[in-house]
């Protein structure tokens, strides 16, 4: 079969509330985290790769937590994993002062360039997807795609609000029938709202109303590869985080970040990509908020109560 890669943006995971990644709550039957789930249901779809994003100052207690588990299960079904590092000090120019924010979802997919080769998709670490969207995910990387090919998991934004307060996604603008996106816009703030009489949900930022059925990016992208060729896409994002430093990052030198919707936005606006909406059912859900914690444990128990996955996670496969 045709090889496709999952490349797992790992690098922030467990530190978004100042808890290391050897603490995150688990929300399986057995110590399982998020990212247990996506990876099941990457391989189940078909995915013979892993590679995990990483910073260099976790990586031991990442493997710890769910490296070694994940490499073990894997090297039984002959699955490769691999590991490749984030940095601050990774980048096309000089680090601005003081700058301690990382660079973005962009470079964290270009610090694994040297380990991709063949068709790959991008996630969140803690963001679940479902299993159909790593299903149609795969079944569309493994067919002849051109080269400027996207595609992109669709979620409904409505289904991706926090109870807790605002979110930052990027809203799609897709083409008649829902085949397409024409344009991709960075939103923050984004809060859900509901009409006090019949509960609707819907959503604004900063005041403006957003439609609560717009398909959204929840950072979960595939880019093919022609056989024998790396994805083309690796190299345009290479260019585009080059343009950054020069364009970008001396007006905002501390807090400028290289992030994917942004440019992927930026390509289709020049004409330069097309971009797939994969429609999947899943609902997603994710950890913004503290919070938001109970939440998401109560859904996936309650995938596991009604048989959507095995009480031992990886026992299927």
């Amino acid at each position: 079969m045709k090889p496709t890669t999952l490349l797992i943006m790992a690098a922030g995971i467990g530190s978004r509330f100042g808890a290391g990644i050897k603490q995150l709550e688990p929300v399986g039957l057995n110590d399982e985290i998020i990212m247990d789930f996506s990876i099941h249901d990457a391989i189940k779809a078909g995915f013979n790769k892993i590679v995990f994003v990483i910073r260099p100052d976790i990586e031991s207690d990442f493997k710890e937590r769910i490296g070694d588990r994940v490499e073990e299960i894997c090297g039984k079904l002959n699955i490769e994993v691999a590991y490749a590092s984030q940095t601050l000090q990774d980048i096309p120019g000089e680090l601005p002062a003081d700058r301690t924010k990382p660079w973005g979802t962009g470079q964290a997919v270009l610090s694994a360039k040297s380990l991709i080769h063949e068709s790959f998709a991008v996630i969140n670490a803690d963001d679940y997807y479902g299993k159909a969207a790593f299903k149609v995910m795969h079944d569309w990387l493994i067919l002849d795609h051109a080269e400027n090919a996207i595609a992109m998991a669709g979620f409904i934004l409505k289904n991706t609000l926090s109870d807790h307060g605002g979110v930052t996604r990027g809203v799609c603008k897709v083409a008649e029938g829902h085949t397409h996106v024409i344009d991709v816009v960075e939103t923050s703030n984004i809060v859900k709202t509901v009409e006090e009489n019949t509960g609707a949900v819907g959503a604004e930022a900063d005041g403006v109303e957003l439609d609560p059925e717009s398909y959204v990016s929840m950072n979960f992208w595939g880019f093919p590869a022609k056989e024998g060729s790396d994805p083309w896409y690796m190299g345009v994002l290479e260019e585009g985080f080059t343009d950054f430093f020069k364009t970008t990052v001396p007006a905002n030198p501390l807090k400028a970040e290289y992030l994917l919707p942004t440019h992927i936005g930026g390509l289709l606006r020049d004409g330069k990509v097309t971009v797939k909406v994969l429609e999947t059912n899943d609902k997603w859900f994710g950890v913004t908020y503290q919070e938001d914690k109970v939440a998401v444990v109560e859904s996936i128990r309650n995938l596991i109560e009604t048989g959507v996955y095995a009480e031992d996670l990886y026992n299927d496969l």
